[in-house]
């Protein structure tokens, strides 16, 4: 009868060296990225500025004109940035996060040129008789902007830019009686829902 021989655990095949490396680069690679992320986009600071398009949107109804209605969106625009940029410099200093140096330069660097593109397009299609086509561009533009913008922040903020994006769009082959409500959906409604995702899930 065969005498019965102690097992031996099978010696563990040693790693590859490139895995290691390949494992180390991916959590450097990571790290850079989370690390390269601007996270000041506000949240309660996008609810006020949704707040305050939706007041916009109910007095720019009542008026008559399309001239009169588009100043009012303008006019509102201003606090509005103004809100929007407050509270974004007031989240990069709590989280002591530089506001115009590394991703968040790249964010407004980003965002800058198309809501520049849409002053331009504004000052342009007004006079020449296309003022209804202005709140469809202005979403496209402002959505193309956050989704540029957005690729050096948080990954809900792209997603935010590709619904306005996607509301942009359809406004713009929409009657022009219709506008106020999409820009009162877009800069009120789309800015309130992500402002409280983003207010939730990132602080501030």
């Amino acid at each position: 009868m065969p005498s019965s021989q102690p097992l031996r655990a099978r010696a563990r095949e040693p790693i590859p060296i490139n895995v290691h490396a390949a494992d180390n680069l991916r959590f450097i690679r990571e790290t850079m990225e989370r690390a390269g992320s601007f996270t000041a986009v506000p949240g309660w600071g996008g609810v006020g500025m949704g707040i305050m398009a939706l007041a916009a949107g109910v007095a720019a109804a009542r008026q008559s004109s399309v001239e009169a209605r588009l100043g009012i969106w303008v006019g509102a625009a201003f606090p509005a940035v103004l809100v929007g940029v407050w509270a974004m410099a007031r989240k990069a200093r709590a989280n002591r996060i530089p506001l115009l140096s590394g991703a968040g330069r790249k964010f407004a660097l980003s965002l800058a040129p198309p809501i520049i593109a849409g002053a331009l397009l504004t000052m342009a299609l007004d006079p020449a008789g296309y003022a209804g086509l202005i709140p469809g561009v202005w979403l496209l533009l402002y959505g193309a902007g956050i989704v540029t913008g957005g690729a050096f922040s948080v990954r809900i903020v792209p997603v935010m830019g590709l619904c306005f994006m996607l509301l942009g769009a359809v406004a713009l082959f929409a009657p022009p009686a219709w506008s106020d409500a999409f820009l009162a959906a877009g800069f009120g409604g789309l800015q309130i829902v992500f402002g409280i995702i983003i207010a939730r899930r990132h602080g501030g």
